[in-house]
């Protein structure tokens, strides 16, 4: 029994010591030599025990920076959200906001993956930004913001290309033009109306004749607004054989429901 208890390990006589005193200074001196799940352990051993006390507060915000630190970023910004609402005058308040967002920036993924946790850390640095815009934080805000904003902007771009790609071209002009709408600074703009243009004009050439004329005049009107934003570029003169062979068809059904009129008339 001796022997059991000597060979006990420092953690080990403290987890079990049933002193609060003992094991929140432990806890602090694991935190401190970087051992976070020792230290978590033990705070969690003490959290109860200091509800209310003067110590409660450190303790949380170093229990929330273990899962931080041991890379549990769901639970990490879990507790820095709570910290954050808990302890409302606190001087880590400001920080423990922002380490929510950044957990969940952590968590966002590639951009070939579901991105809640990048739309979440968005719109957490998003408020961050509006409570706080003396912050130094606020321009790696900013810088984040921007960072998964361009993924969700290419995963975007992604599925409008793979609908062009499965031949829905109506699923793509609505895609492509969305993304214009959600992201109005994108450097792809020319690209993509170049993509819309080309999928209207696939649309009509593929369309029965009776659905061609209104998706040709369809196709004539983004033509001519890509051309008169884009005088020069890589996208111009597939544009214009695009807007020439529109309006040549748009002419043919023209005269072939002349000629029907006129077959009509003299019978």
């Amino acid at each position: 029994m001796v022997l059991g208890t000597s060979c006990k390990s420092e953690f080990e006589r403290v987890r079990t010591s049933g002193d609060p005193a003992v094991m929140l200074a432990r806890a602090d001196a694991y935190f401190g030599e970087e051992d976070y799940l020792k230290a978590q352990t033990l705070y969690e051993l003490v959290i109860s025990s200091f509800r209310g006390k003067k110590e409660a507060e450190q303790i949380a915000f170093n229990y929330a920076y273990t899962y931080y630190y041991l890379e549990q970023y769901i639970l990490g910004a879990y507790y820095f959200k709570n910290f954050s609402d808990t302890y409302g005058a606190s001087r880590y308040k400001e920080e423990a906001e922002f380490m929510n967002a950044y957990s969940n920036y952590k968590m966002s993924p590639t951009f070939r993956l579901d991105q809640s946790y990048s739309l979440k850390a968005i719109d957490a640095f998003q408020e961050f930004v509006n409570q706080h815009p003396a912050s130094e934080r606020v321009g790696e805000c900013n810088r984040l913001i921007d960072e998964m904003r361009l993924k969700l902007e290419i995963k975007d771009y992604e599925a409008a290309v793979l609908y062009f790609d499965l031949q829905q071209y109506q699923a793509a002009i609505r895609s492509f033009e969305n993304l214009l709408i959600e992201f109005p600074d994108t450097r792809r703009a020319e690209e993509i109306r170049y993509m819309t243009a080309r999928s209207a004009f696939l649309l009509a050439q593929r369309s029965f004749v009776e659905k061609q004329e209104e998706r040709y005049l369809d196709m004539v009107k983004r033509a001519e607004a890509f051309l008169s934003r884009y005088q020069d570029g890589d996208y111009v003169s597939g544009v214009e054989k695009m807007l020439a062979d529109s309006k040549k068809r748009l002419k043919q059904l023209d005269n072939v429901r002349y000629q029907e009129q006129g077959s009509r008339s003299r019978s």
